[in-house]
């Protein structure tokens, strides 16, 4: 099987444009993102619940400290929340009606309890399909994020510990190789 494919700022854009037209756009919007900058897996995403997000206060959490259950490995991991998804994550915030913590964070009208990863891949799958991206899937920004970051220069021990990988050479497939790092690394001779 084909990995996800990575997408450039432009293709990701097209993909927030497309969500715009959704339904649900506040709602697709903050999933999307949610995978793009914090590189969570869709699994992980579906998982979460209001009180996973929300401080006491109802402010946005720095940190996602994720249980065994809401990982893939079932072991649990820390997902850091910069400041860029918080204010995208309270904007969604703002448009819910109920803040029981015990809720999903993310859900549809068909589904009260939340998306289960099934329908959320398939949910991300929809909204690819019409901004026409091929080989986008919901690994997309999990992929995107790990390339991104490595494109910075950011080392594959830190990409290693945000993506909650355990092995360096599982990381290291994740980073889509592209003539812009290729051109950075011979500029730094």
């Amino acid at each position: 099987m084909a990995q996800a494919k990575t997408l450039s700022e432009k293709e990701l854009k097209i993909v927030l444009a497309v969500a715009a037209q959704s339904r649900h756009p506040t709602r697709d919007r903050a999933m999307i993102l949610m995978s793009y900058w914090s590189g969570m897996r869709v699994g992980e995403i579906a998982a979460l619940r209001i009180g996973d997000i929300l401080n006491a206060d109802k402010t946005i959490k720095d940190e996602v400290r994720l249980t065994a259950d809401q990982t893939k490995g079932n072991k649990g991991r820390t997902i850091l929340i910069g400041d860029k998804l918080r204010r995208e994550l309270a904007v969604y915030v703002d448009s819910l009606k109920h803040l029981d913590p015990d809720r999903p964070f993310f859900y549809s009208q068909r589904q009260r309890n939340g998306f289960t990863a099934n329908t959320l891949c398939q949910q991300f799958g929809r909204i690819y399909e019409r901004a026409a991206l091929d080989g986008a899937s919901s690994h997309s920004g999990r992929r995107t994020f790990i390339t991104t970051l490595a494109n910075k220069g950011v080392g594959v021990r830190v990409l290693m510990a945000l993506a909650g990988h355990r092995n360096m050479s599982t990381t290291q497939r994740y980073i889509d190789l592209n003539d812009e790092m290729v051109r950075t690394a011979v500029n730094l001779i």
